[in-house]
This record gives C-alpha cells, structure tokens and sequence, in this order.
C-alpha cells in the first residue's frame, strides 16, 4: 500500500521522532512516498536517506496510486497538503506533531494504531466542504478555495469598513479590525478566537464574524451554507488592507468586493474508529478538568 506523506521542512525535527515515524510505516507495510523537501530534513536530521523512488514533486500528478494523504505537522501542514493535491481526490489524514491542532486528530503516540487501522480499511471519510472566494484580487490565487476561513482585514492602525449582503441582502456594516466567514472545520481556528462558536462536522453552515468591531453589540452570525456572501470594503484614501485564504495573505489596495459561496470541490477527511471530534474537542480544550484535583498549592498558599 502506498500513501503520500507531506510535511514542511520548516517544522523543528528531531531524529528519534524522524526514525519512530518511518519505522511505523515500515511495520505496517506502508509505503510512504515522501515530498522533496522534507525527504531532505530526514536525511539531515536522522541520517535516513529517502529512496529517490519514493520522493514526489507534485502531490497532484506523481504515484498516482496512492490511496491517502498524510500530513505530519500541525492544522498549516493540512491546509497545504489539501491545497497542493489540487484537484486530485484522495482521502486525507493528519497527524499531529505540532501544537495545539484541531484538525491533525492523529496524536504521535496513536500513530501505530491509526496506520493498523488504515492497512485494514478500518476507516471512513468525511466529505468536508470549501468555500470558493471570488473578487477584486491583485493576483488572482491559483487555488480559490478555503478549507477553515476566508478573512478582511487592515493593514494600518486606521478602521475598515464591511459591509457583508447575504443572499442579495445587507446584514451589516463591520468598523473595526475586519470580517471573516468560516466553514465547520474553521470553527476551531481564528473564528473562534475572536468569539465564534464552535461547529460540529456535518453543520451545513457558514460562521460570519467581525474582528474587533467599533460597535461591541455586533456578534457572529451562523448562516446556511448555501449562501451567497459578499463583502463590500471601503478603506480611506485607497489604503491596503489583506485578504486571506487560510494561510495565505494577499494585499489588496483601495475598495473591493468579493463573493463567496460553498464550492462545488469539497476534500475527504479519514474518520478512524477509536477518534471521535467530541474527544478531541474535550482534550484540546481541557474541557471538565479541575484544578482542584491539582496536587500543587495555589500561590500564597501555606501548605
């Protein structure tokens, strides 16, 4: 069996967690076919030279028969895996080594179970949906899609103005920092720092939320996801203010629209068996745990 393997060579690696991650694939008769860039970390790190068979380029045309996609790293690792395989359609899994990560539901020390689980097909998907961004881009992005959130925000110490229509009709003016819209997988990332609730898979919904607004009555809004959102922003004296796409940050001058809608692309999340989101949300999120139970005193405590 072969799967891809991607991880950014950026991430600090250290060579025992290197070569417990290749052993797991090579106990469980996985080929793992690996990106340039971090076969490259490996053999710097861990002194494991990567065969050039087993190295990719291009996620979206080399070894196309492989089964799965894996990344290694933390929830950025997955937003680039799905935005690299384009328009090839295989399931993806993450495992996370990075910090605290919603989306890479794999922990290191469950790895030996998830790739027994997976050698088996033991496991199901989740058809998870994107957003398809249209608007008033410098460059227009060679991907278009969104797997979390799509973002507006300033880019001086000067407010920007929002105006979001749904569907044809106006639902506010945002003052503030800027606005952002989230799918359910992105309920867990920037929209809920700033106060979005959190949305359980299989919501068909989008989550509208401003970001530090003037007007503190403004709250996030959770819309069907068969809306048309568009974003109207007005900046003074056509100054810059970014557009994201996720990760990726675009620059944008003066005023602009921009359109938004639930694409017809959507990516196939591996659902395993012994990991539910309700576990992984509890955990994440130290969700019942009491300090009291903490054996350390309190600060100018006497014991």
């Amino acid at each position: 069996m072969e799967i891809l393997l991607f991880s950014p060579p950026r991430a600090y690696r250290c060579a025992d967690e290197l070569k417990a991650l290749l052993e797991a694939f090579n106990r469980h008769g996985i080929t793992a076919c690996i990106n340039r860039s971090f076969a490259q970390t490996i053999e710097e790190v861990a002194g494991v030279k990567i065969p050039e068979p087993q190295q990719y380029s291009s996620m979206e045309k080399d070894f196309p028969q492989a089964k799965m996609l894996i990344c290694y790293g933390g929830d950025g690792t997955l937003l680039e895996g799905v935005r690299l395989l384009g328009e090839r359609r295989i399931p993806v899994m993450g495992i996370h080594s990075g910090r605290l990560g919603f989306l890479m539901n794999v922990p290191r020390e469950g790895i030996d179970r998830a790739l027994a689980e997976i050698r088996k097909g033991e496991y199901t998907t989740v058809t998870t949906p994107l957003i398809e961004v249209e608007g008033d881009f410098l460059q227009k992005p060679d991907y278009p899609y969104v797997f979390n959130e799509f973002s507006i925000q300033r880019s001086g110490a000067s407010m920007i103005s929002v105006t979001a229509c749904i569907d044809g009709e106006m639902i506010a003016t945002y003052w503030g920092d800027g606005v952002l819209l989230s799918t359910p997988a992105g309920s867990t990332a920037y929209s809920l720092s700033i106060g979005g609730p959190v949305v359980a898979p299989g919501c068909a919904c989008f989550v509208l939320s401003p970001i530090a607004p003037h007007n503190l009555t403004m709250r996030p809004v959770v819309l069907p996801d068969h809306s048309e959102v568009i974003f109207k922003v007005t900046v003074r004296d056509d100054r810059k203010f970014f557009a994201t796409l996720d990760n990726r940050t675009f620059s944008i001058e003066g005023e602009a629209v921009f359109r938004l809608s639930l694409s017809k692309k959507s990516v196939l999340l591996v659902k395993l068996q012994n990991i539910s989101f309700y576990d992984t949300l509890r955990n994440k999120m130290m969700w019942g745990l009491d300090r009291r139970d903490e054996t350390t005193p309190p600060a100018g405590s006497k014991e």
